[in-house]
C-alpha cells in the first residue's frame, strides 16, 4: 500500500486528523504525521468544529494527537501522498516556506493531495490550484478563487476530485473524500 504524509498543527480540527489517520491506516496505508518545530511523540493540540445552525462553526477543545515523525527529517521522496486536515492550523502553517515547498513537492510530482475544510488554504498559498476545480469550507472560496482555481460549492458530505488533487468543505465528506483519496493512490 502507500505512504501517506499529513502534515498538521495545533487546532487542526481534530476529526479531519484522527478519522484519516486511523482509516488509512485500516486500509493498509503507513501513515506519518508531522508538525514544523515538533518532533515525533510532540503532541499537537486539536479543535472540534461542529455545525449547530449559527452562521459559521461552533470550535470545543479536542483531543492531544501524538505526531509519529520529524517534520525536519523526512525525505518527500518516500511518501506516495498527502493529506492537508483543516481547522485553524493551516491559517499559519501556510506562512512556512517549508510547508509551502512541500505541497510543491507533491504537486509537481503529480502525487495524490487530499485537503478538506481549510487545508485548502495550504493549496492556494503554494499556488497549486490554478484551473483546478477544488471544495473547501465556503469561508476559503475567495481564497482558491483568488488563486486561480474553480470553486466548487457542494454538499459538506461530498468531495471532488479533479487530477491528483482531492478536496471536500469539512469532516462530514469523509466517507466520499477518503475514498477518492485511496482510489487515487491505489
Amino acid at each position: 500500500m502507500a505512504t501517506v504524509l499529513i502534515i498538521a498543527g495545533d487546532f487542526v480540527e481534530d476529526y479531519e486528523i484522527m478519522v484519516p489517520f486511523q482509516a488509512l491506516q485500516a486500509l493498509g496505508h503507513r501513515v506519518d504525521v508531522v508538525c514544523p518545530d515538533k518532533v515525533e511523540g510532540d503532541f499537537i493540540k486539536t479543535a472540534i468544529h461542529d455545525f449547530e445552525g449559527d452562521q459559521t462553526y461552533t470550535e470545543k477543545p479536542g483531543h492531544l494527537f501524538a505526531l509519529n515523525a520529524d517534520f525536519a527529517t523526512i525525505s518527500l521522496a518516500d511518501y506516495d501522498g498527502l493529506l492537508i486536515p483543516g481547522g485553524r492550523a493551516p491559517e499559519y502553517l501556510r506562512l512556512n516556506p517549508l510547508v509551502i515547498e512541500q505541497v510543491q513537492y507533491f504537486s509537481n510530482s503529480n502525487k495524490p493531495i487530499a485537503a478538506v475544510c481549510h487545508g485548502a488554504q495550504l493549496l492556494t498559498a503554494a499556488n497549486v490550484v490554478e484551473g483546478k476545480k477544488i471544495s473547501a469550507y465556503p469561508a476559503c472560496a475567495p481564497e482558491v478563487t483568488a488563486a486561480g482555481g474553480i470553486y466548487q460549492e457542494i454538499e459538506i458530505d461530498s468531495a471532488i476530485t479533479d487530477g491528483n488533487i482531492v478536496t471536500a468543505p469539512a469532516w462530514p465528506a469523509h466517507p466520499q473524500w477518503l475514498r477518492q483519496f485511496h482510489q487515487l493512490l491505489s
